[in-house]
Protein backbone atom coordinates (compact mmCIF):
# COMPACT_ATOMS: atom_id res chain seq x y z
CA UNK A 1 0.00 0.00 0.00
CA UNK A 2 2.90 2.65 1.01
CA UNK A 3 4.28 2.00 -2.72
CA UNK A 4 0.63 4.31 -4.24
CA UNK A 5 0.94 7.32 -4.65
CA UNK A 6 -2.56 8.30 -4.82
CA UNK A 7 -4.37 7.10 -1.71
CA UNK A 8 -8.32 6.85 -0.80
CA UNK A 9 -8.91 8.60 2.42
CA UNK A 10 -12.12 8.86 4.58
CA UNK A 11 -11.90 12.78 6.43
CA UNK A 12 -14.24 12.49 9.38
CA UNK A 13 -15.69 16.07 10.41
CA UNK A 14 -16.78 18.12 7.91
CA UNK A 15 -16.13 21.67 10.03
CA UNK A 16 -13.46 24.00 8.56
CA UNK A 17 -10.51 22.28 9.42
CA UNK A 18 -11.65 18.82 8.00
CA UNK A 19 -12.98 20.82 4.95
CA UNK A 20 -9.67 22.44 4.34
CA UNK A 21 -7.68 19.26 4.78
CA UNK A 22 -10.15 17.23 2.14
CA UNK A 23 -9.54 20.00 -0.60
CA UNK A 24 -5.83 20.05 0.26
CA UNK A 25 -5.91 16.15 -0.12
CA UNK A 26 -8.34 16.50 -3.51
CA UNK A 27 -5.89 18.98 -4.75
CA UNK A 28 -3.86 16.50 -5.38
CA UNK A 29 -5.69 13.83 -6.63
CA UNK A 30 -6.72 11.76 -4.14
CA UNK A 31 -9.80 10.41 -3.69
CA UNK A 32 -11.84 11.82 -0.47
CA UNK A 33 -14.64 10.98 1.28
CA UNK A 34 -15.71 13.54 3.78
CA UNK A 35 -18.35 12.65 6.46
CA UNK A 36 -19.75 14.01 9.79
CA UNK A 37 -23.02 13.21 11.62
CA UNK A 38 -25.34 14.59 9.62
CA UNK A 39 -23.60 13.46 6.38
CA UNK A 40 -25.62 11.27 4.17
CA UNK A 41 -23.79 8.42 3.58
CA UNK A 42 -23.21 6.04 6.66
CA UNK A 43 -19.45 6.21 8.50
CA UNK A 44 -19.36 2.39 7.35
CA UNK A 45 -19.91 3.45 3.41
CA UNK A 46 -17.38 5.91 4.19
CA UNK A 47 -15.07 4.01 5.75
CA UNK A 48 -15.10 1.08 2.89
CA UNK A 49 -11.98 0.15 1.59
CA UNK A 50 -10.39 3.24 2.34
CA UNK A 51 -6.39 3.31 3.06
CA UNK A 52 -6.47 6.70 5.02
CA UNK A 53 -8.57 7.69 8.14
CA UNK A 54 -8.09 11.44 9.13
CA UNK A 55 -10.22 12.87 11.93
CA UNK A 56 -10.78 15.97 12.28
CA UNK A 57 -13.73 15.92 14.72
CA UNK A 58 -14.16 18.42 18.33
CA UNK A 59 -12.67 16.65 21.03
CA UNK A 60 -16.30 15.70 22.42
CA UNK A 61 -16.84 13.11 19.87
CA UNK A 62 -13.05 11.58 19.39
CA UNK A 63 -13.72 8.71 21.48
CA UNK A 64 -17.35 7.63 20.44
CA UNK A 65 -16.80 7.90 16.76
CA UNK A 66 -13.46 5.70 17.25
CA UNK A 67 -15.16 3.14 18.69
CA UNK A 68 -17.76 3.60 15.72
CA UNK A 69 -14.73 3.00 13.26
CA UNK A 70 -13.77 0.30 15.16
CA UNK A 71 -17.03 -1.94 14.52
CA UNK A 72 -16.02 -1.65 10.73
CA UNK A 73 -13.66 -3.84 8.84
CA UNK A 74 -10.50 -2.23 7.73
CA UNK A 75 -7.15 -3.24 6.60
CA UNK A 76 -4.64 -3.95 8.88
CA UNK A 77 -2.48 -1.16 6.95
CA UNK A 78 -4.77 1.10 7.22
CA UNK A 79 -3.60 4.84 8.47
CA UNK A 80 -4.95 6.55 10.92
CA UNK A 81 -4.27 10.43 11.21
CA UNK A 82 -5.71 12.73 14.66
CA UNK A 83 -5.86 16.78 13.34
CA UNK A 84 -8.28 17.37 16.90
CA UNK A 85 -5.90 19.42 18.76
CA UNK A 86 -7.56 18.55 22.80
CA UNK A 87 -7.51 16.49 26.05
CA UNK A 88 -10.06 14.01 26.87
CA UNK A 89 -11.95 15.03 30.08
CA UNK A 90 -12.20 11.70 31.63
CA UNK A 91 -8.52 10.00 31.21
CA UNK A 92 -6.62 13.71 30.02
CA UNK A 93 -5.80 11.30 27.10
CA UNK A 94 -4.85 13.20 23.84
CA UNK A 95 -6.54 11.92 20.24
CA UNK A 96 -3.37 10.35 19.42
CA UNK A 97 -3.40 7.89 22.29
CA UNK A 98 -7.13 7.35 22.34
CA UNK A 99 -6.84 6.08 18.49
CA UNK A 100 -4.14 3.95 19.32
CA UNK A 101 -5.40 2.52 22.47
CA UNK A 102 -8.32 1.47 20.46
CA UNK A 103 -5.93 0.49 17.57
CA UNK A 104 -2.95 -0.65 19.04
CA UNK A 105 -2.09 -2.62 15.50
CA UNK A 106 -2.08 0.49 13.31
CA UNK A 107 0.00 3.64 12.64
CA UNK A 108 -1.30 6.73 13.84
CA UNK A 109 0.32 10.06 12.47
CA UNK A 110 0.14 13.62 14.65
CA UNK A 111 -1.30 16.52 11.68
CA UNK A 112 -0.59 19.94 13.91
CA UNK A 113 0.52 23.57 13.16
CA UNK A 114 0.13 26.98 12.69
CA UNK A 115 -3.03 26.29 10.63
CA UNK A 116 -6.13 28.46 10.62
CA UNK A 117 -8.83 26.96 8.36
CA UNK A 118 -9.73 30.25 6.75
CA UNK A 119 -6.70 31.32 5.96
CA UNK A 120 -6.13 27.65 4.44
CA UNK A 121 -9.19 27.67 2.59
CA UNK A 122 -7.99 31.55 1.05
CA UNK A 123 -5.00 29.34 -0.59
CA UNK A 124 -2.35 31.28 1.34
CA UNK A 125 0.87 29.19 1.84
CA UNK A 126 1.26 27.58 5.05
CA UNK A 127 3.15 24.80 6.59
CA UNK A 128 2.56 21.95 9.39
CA UNK A 129 3.93 18.90 11.01
CA UNK A 130 2.88 15.18 10.75
CA UNK A 131 4.50 12.77 13.19
CA UNK A 132 4.36 9.02 14.17
CA UNK A 133 6.13 6.59 15.95
CA UNK A 134 6.08 5.45 12.38
CA UNK A 135 8.39 7.24 10.18
CA UNK A 136 6.99 5.67 6.96
CA UNK A 137 3.41 6.48 7.57
CA UNK A 138 3.93 10.00 8.38
CA UNK A 139 6.23 10.07 5.00
CA UNK A 140 3.18 8.71 3.52
CA UNK A 141 0.84 11.45 4.94
CA UNK A 142 3.41 14.30 4.03
CA UNK A 143 3.19 13.52 0.68
CA UNK A 144 -0.67 13.39 0.76
CA UNK A 145 -0.77 16.50 1.68
CA UNK A 146 2.25 18.26 0.44
CA UNK A 147 1.65 21.14 -2.54
CA UNK A 148 3.02 24.68 -3.54
CA UNK A 149 1.06 26.44 -0.95
CA UNK A 150 0.75 23.73 2.22
CA UNK A 151 4.52 22.61 3.17
CA UNK A 152 4.44 19.73 4.87
CA UNK A 153 7.20 18.18 8.00
CA UNK A 154 8.04 15.15 9.37
CA UNK A 155 8.85 14.55 12.91
CA UNK A 156 9.30 11.39 15.38
CA UNK A 157 7.74 13.18 18.57
CA UNK A 158 3.94 12.55 18.00
CA UNK A 159 3.60 13.31 21.85
CA UNK A 160 5.62 16.69 21.85
CA UNK A 161 3.50 17.85 18.06
CA UNK A 162 0.17 17.18 19.58
CA UNK A 163 0.88 18.44 22.70
CA UNK A 164 2.13 21.76 21.07
CA UNK A 165 -1.35 22.13 19.01
CA UNK A 166 -3.17 21.49 21.99
CA UNK A 167 -2.25 23.15 25.27
CA UNK A 168 -1.18 26.58 22.71
CA UNK A 169 -5.06 27.31 22.78
CA UNK A 170 -4.76 27.80 26.67
CA UNK A 171 -2.10 30.50 26.16
CA UNK A 172 -4.09 31.96 23.39
CA UNK A 173 -6.97 32.68 25.38
CA UNK A 174 -4.67 34.43 27.74
CA UNK A 175 -3.46 36.31 24.67
CA UNK A 176 -6.69 37.21 23.70
CA UNK A 177 -7.35 39.10 26.91
CA UNK A 178 -4.15 41.05 26.98
CA UNK A 179 -5.27 42.61 23.51
CA UNK A 180 -8.83 42.91 24.97
CA UNK A 181 -7.74 44.69 27.92
CA UNK A 182 -5.19 46.88 25.42
CA UNK A 183 -2.10 45.90 26.87
CA UNK A 184 0.54 46.40 24.61
CA UNK A 185 3.46 44.76 22.72
CA UNK A 186 5.53 44.53 26.00
CA UNK A 187 2.90 42.73 27.79
CA UNK A 188 1.92 39.99 24.84
CA UNK A 189 5.48 39.35 24.32
CA UNK A 190 6.07 38.53 27.97
CA UNK A 191 2.98 36.49 27.79
CA UNK A 192 3.64 34.30 24.53
CA UNK A 193 7.44 34.04 25.98
CA UNK A 194 6.41 32.39 29.37
CA UNK A 195 3.18 30.23 27.78
CA UNK A 196 5.37 28.67 25.73
CA UNK A 197 7.85 27.73 28.82
CA UNK A 198 4.95 26.93 30.74
CA UNK A 199 3.60 24.82 28.03
CA UNK A 200 7.31 22.67 27.75
CA UNK A 201 7.14 22.33 31.14
CA UNK A 202 3.98 20.38 31.10
CA UNK A 203 5.05 19.08 27.80
CA UNK A 204 8.09 17.39 29.13
CA UNK A 205 6.69 15.99 32.23
CA UNK A 206 4.20 14.17 29.57
CA UNK A 207 7.42 12.59 28.02
CA UNK A 208 7.29 15.22 25.14
CA UNK A 209 11.13 16.27 23.59
CA UNK A 210 11.65 19.86 24.40
CA UNK A 211 13.26 21.12 20.62
CA UNK A 212 9.56 20.08 19.41
CA UNK A 213 8.06 22.46 20.81
CA UNK A 214 10.40 25.24 19.28
CA UNK A 215 9.11 24.29 16.30
CA UNK A 216 5.99 24.48 13.93
CA UNK A 217 4.14 22.68 16.07
CA UNK A 218 4.82 24.49 19.17
CA UNK A 219 6.22 28.03 18.60
CA UNK A 220 5.01 28.29 15.58
CA UNK A 221 1.18 27.40 16.15
CA UNK A 222 1.64 29.30 19.19
CA UNK A 223 2.26 32.52 17.48
CA UNK A 224 0.15 32.11 14.91
CA UNK A 225 -3.09 31.40 17.58
CA UNK A 226 -2.18 34.57 19.99
CA UNK A 227 -1.69 36.58 17.51
CA UNK A 228 -5.31 36.10 14.92
CA UNK A 229 -8.27 36.87 15.43
CA UNK A 230 -9.34 34.26 13.18
CA UNK A 231 -8.48 32.08 16.01
CA UNK A 232 -11.87 31.05 18.14
CA UNK A 233 -9.81 30.66 21.20
CA UNK A 234 -8.15 34.07 21.00
CA UNK A 235 -11.55 35.01 20.46
CA UNK A 236 -12.81 33.85 23.65
CA UNK A 237 -10.26 35.88 25.53
CA UNK A 238 -10.63 39.42 23.59
CA UNK A 239 -14.35 39.12 24.55
CA UNK A 240 -14.06 38.37 28.39
CA UNK A 241 -11.26 41.28 28.42
CA UNK A 242 -14.20 43.26 27.24
CA UNK A 243 -16.75 42.00 29.54
CA UNK A 244 -18.88 39.75 27.77
CA UNK A 245 -19.65 36.04 30.12
CA UNK A 246 -18.19 32.48 28.60
CA UNK A 247 -22.10 31.22 28.05
CA UNK A 248 -22.70 34.51 25.50
CA UNK A 249 -19.40 34.04 23.86
CA UNK A 250 -19.88 30.31 22.95
CA UNK A 251 -23.04 30.83 21.78
CA UNK A 252 -22.09 32.90 19.61
CA UNK A 253 -18.93 31.10 18.33
CA UNK A 254 -18.52 29.34 15.13
CA UNK A 255 -17.19 26.25 15.79
CA UNK A 256 -15.43 25.04 18.99
CA UNK A 257 -13.03 27.14 21.41
CA UNK A 258 -10.87 23.81 22.66
CA UNK A 259 -8.96 25.96 24.97
CA UNK A 260 -11.69 26.25 27.18
CA UNK A 261 -12.32 22.42 27.50
CA UNK A 262 -7.92 21.97 27.46
CA UNK A 263 -7.69 24.05 30.27
CA UNK A 264 -9.74 22.86 32.88
CA UNK A 265 -8.07 18.95 31.88
CA UNK A 266 -4.71 20.79 32.38
CA UNK A 267 -5.23 22.46 35.51
CA UNK A 268 -6.41 18.90 36.73
CA UNK A 269 -2.96 17.14 35.63
CA UNK A 270 -1.19 20.21 36.51
CA UNK A 271 -2.60 19.42 40.53
CA UNK A 272 -1.35 15.81 40.15
CA UNK A 273 1.52 15.88 38.66
CA UNK A 274 2.81 18.87 40.99
CA UNK A 275 3.42 20.73 37.60
CA UNK A 276 3.39 25.12 38.22
CA UNK A 277 0.76 26.54 35.52
CA UNK A 278 0.19 29.99 36.56
CA UNK A 279 -0.82 31.38 33.41
CA UNK A 280 -2.88 28.57 32.73
CA UNK A 281 -4.48 28.67 36.37
CA UNK A 282 -5.27 32.43 36.12
CA UNK A 283 -7.35 31.82 32.50
CA UNK A 284 -9.07 28.88 34.57
CA UNK A 285 -10.19 31.21 37.22
CA UNK A 286 -11.33 33.62 34.83
CA UNK A 287 -13.14 30.92 32.58
CA UNK A 288 -15.02 29.91 36.14
CA UNK A 289 -16.03 33.40 36.53
CA UNK A 290 -14.18 33.63 39.68
CA UNK A 291 -11.87 36.54 39.14
CA UNK A 292 -12.03 39.21 35.97
CA UNK A 293 -9.47 39.94 33.04
CA UNK A 294 -7.88 42.45 34.77
CA UNK A 295 -7.52 40.66 38.60
CA UNK A 296 -6.15 37.86 36.84
CA UNK A 297 -3.29 40.07 35.17
CA UNK A 298 -2.79 41.42 38.21
CA UNK A 299 -2.05 38.01 40.09
CA UNK A 300 0.64 37.16 37.17
CA UNK A 301 1.96 40.39 37.82
CA UNK A 302 2.47 39.84 41.17
CA UNK A 303 3.79 36.80 41.78
CA UNK A 304 7.44 36.23 43.94
CA UNK A 305 10.20 37.33 41.69
CA UNK A 306 12.64 34.66 40.14
CA UNK A 307 15.00 33.88 37.61
CA UNK A 308 14.18 33.31 34.09
CA UNK A 309 15.40 29.52 34.29
CA UNK A 310 15.80 27.19 37.01
CA UNK A 311 20.04 26.28 35.89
Amino acid sequence: MYSNSKFSLAILGAGAWGRALANLAAANGHEVRLWSRHSSQTLEAVLKDVQIVLSAISMTGVRDVAYQVHSFPLSPETIFITATKGLDPQTTCTPSQIWQTIFPNHAVVVLSGPNLSKEIEQELPAATVVASNIPKAAEVVQLVFSSHRFRVYTNPDPLGVELGGTLKNVIAIAAGVCDGLQLGTNAKAALVTRGLTEIIRVGNDWGAKTETFYGLSGLGDLLATCNSPLSRNYQVGYQLAGGKTLTEILANLQGTAEGVNTCRVLIQRAKQQNIAVPITEQVYRLLQGDITARQALDELMLRDIKPEYNY
